[in-house]
């Protein structure tokens, strides 16, 4: 079950707070229930996967190819359809929905969410270049790359010179992040720590698929509890 992925909104950040009173920073993510629409059978197409639909469109939106595909199965148009590769397709059965409760007994998930796009952005924001010098015949080019290439020979600039350009606005994937908490009622999911992207962006969560053993917090927090009761027995 923990193959496929659910797609969340990224609502802002907060923080939480444990018994022991410790603080911890968390991302809360808004997530939603994916749709079964489509079971991909090894005989068809050489693999097993599952076609899973995301959030609600407008039947308006849809082009005729997709209002005749939804219609054929039944459903509800989805926004967004993804694939996902299962070595078990009899888990799953067109219709079915699943939301966060796939997420019951996992500890650490990985996230992919597209950066903040920073616009057109020079080489010491874009690449931490140190820039020119304040003085000594520098002018008006104190924030600049410097050379960008080399003399006649070769006499081209290198593909992939860091240079000013484009920032931000990228797929990136966040690994091994911590579930602090889940909230199944308003289906919020709190992660540990910062996230990629602004705020109501998607992000696409699954269960991490590193296999990671580093204690959770909640895990160190009742470790140190246990740590502090044992000294005590030994004075006795």
């Amino acid at each position: 079950m923990n193959e496929i992925a659910l797609i969340g909104k990224k609502i802002g950040m907060t923080r939480e707070f444990y018994k022991s009173g410790q603080l911890v920073p968390v991302t809360v993510l808004k997530m939603e229930k994916a749709r079964v629409i489509q079971i991909i059978d090894e005989e068809k197409r050489g693999y097993k996967a599952v076609q899973l639909g995301y959030g609600k469109i407008k039947n308006s939106k849809l082009s005729k190819a997709m209002k005749g595909y939804f219609t054929k199965k039944n459903t509800e148009p989805k926004k967004k359809l993804k694939e996902y590769r299962v070595a078990n397709i009899e888990n799953f059965k067109e219709g079915n929905e699943f939301g966060l409760e796939i997420f019951k007994d996992i500890k650490f998930v990985d996230t992919r969410s597209k950066t903040i796009g920073k616009g057109f952005a020079g080489a010491m924001k874009r690449h931490n270049f140190g820039g020119l010098r304040a003085t000594h015949g520098v002018s008006i080019s104190h924030r600049s790359h410097g050379s960008t290439g080399q003399r006649q020979d070769p006499g081209k600039v290198f593909k992939g010179k860091k240079m000013a350009g484009h920032m931000g606005d990228k797929l990136r994937t966040m690994q091994n992040i911590e579930i602090i908490r889940t909230d199944l009622e308003n289906e919020l999911l709190y992660l540990k720590g910062s996230i990629p992207g602004s705020k109501n962006s998607e992000v696409l969560v699954k269960s991490s698929v590193k296999n990671i053993k580093k204690m959770t917090v909640g895990e160190k927090i009742k470790a140190a509890e246990e740590a502090k009761k044992t000294p005590d027995k030994k004075k006795k």
